[in-house]
């Protein structure tokens, strides 16, 4: 793949990418978008949890299995290893594309809160819940973590070297502020409903199962430095014990 198409490609997975994020506030909020995780009338039934189950699982399997150094170190075999992370990328803003597109609606309510107060604090909280997992990513390096760093690396004939392992700010209190934020931004609703509590407990399982996946690579890769990061420093909730 030539120099500049590869720059293009990523800057499209990456366009593709941020569109999707900002479009997945909006999905779970059920605010300024068409479809959202509420919208239309829809009790439970066994074929809508089984679609959305299957469609979180989908994502699941991709945003974990491509992201394991054995499938990477396979898969850049066919993929040139400059598009590599941007290919992940786009393959999981397609799968939430997915998602988003067949999501079947269970709108029956599981709790729903009155008290102008509470529901002010709740929205506040899905608001703090997405700027943490934005924030995050910028903090250790977002342009490297969605691809774009690696392609205009390569684009410019520069060396590409890894971000190195690094605690700034956040990282400082919790070792998974990205996924902290996720949680936050999932179960922080005013309203929950049947469709969204099957969103918010799939999703919570998946981070706790991907940060053992996560974690286990990141020993590999840092040895004694993740070592002593993961026994100082507790991995979702600030303050609590390692």
């Amino acid at each position: 793949m030539g120099r500049l198409a590869a720059f293009l490609y990523g800057t499209v997975a990456y366009v593709v990418f941020f569109l999707t994020f900002l479009y997945a506030v909006g999905f779970v909020g059920n605010v300024a978008v068409p479809k959202s995780i509420d919208s239309g009338a829809g009790g439970f039934s066994l074929a809508a949890l089984v679609i959305d189950a299957v469609l979180l699982g989908l994502f699941a399997i991709q945003h974990s299995v491509m992201a394991r150094p054995w499938f990477k170190r396979a898969w850049t075999r066919l993929v040139p290893e400059p598009v590599e992370r941007s290919t992940y990328v786009l393959l999981a803003s397609l799968c939430l594309i997915l998602l988003f597109w067949q999501w079947r609606p269970m709108t029956a309510v599981v709790w729903d809160v009155h008290n102008s107060t509470g529901r002010s604090i709740l929205q506040l909280l899905i608001w703090a819940g997405w700027l943490t997992v934005l924030a995050s990513t910028f903090m250790v390096n977002h342009f490297d973590l969605f691809g774009l760093r690696q392609v205009t690396h390569f684009l410019r004939r520069v060396p590409y070297q890894p971000v190195g392992f690094v605690t700034p700010m956040l990282y400082r209190f919790v070792r998974h502020p990205i996924y902290l934020g996720f949680l936050i931004a999932f179960w922080a609703t005013p309203t929950m409903t049947q469709g969204h509590l099957l969103f918010a407990i799939a999703t919570t399982a998946y981070i706790l199962l991907a940060i053992q996946f996560e974690e286990h690579d990141l020993i590999s890769f840092f040895g004694d430095a993740y070592r002593q990061y993961k026994q100082h420093t507790p991995m979702l909730v600030p303050f609590s014990k390692r």
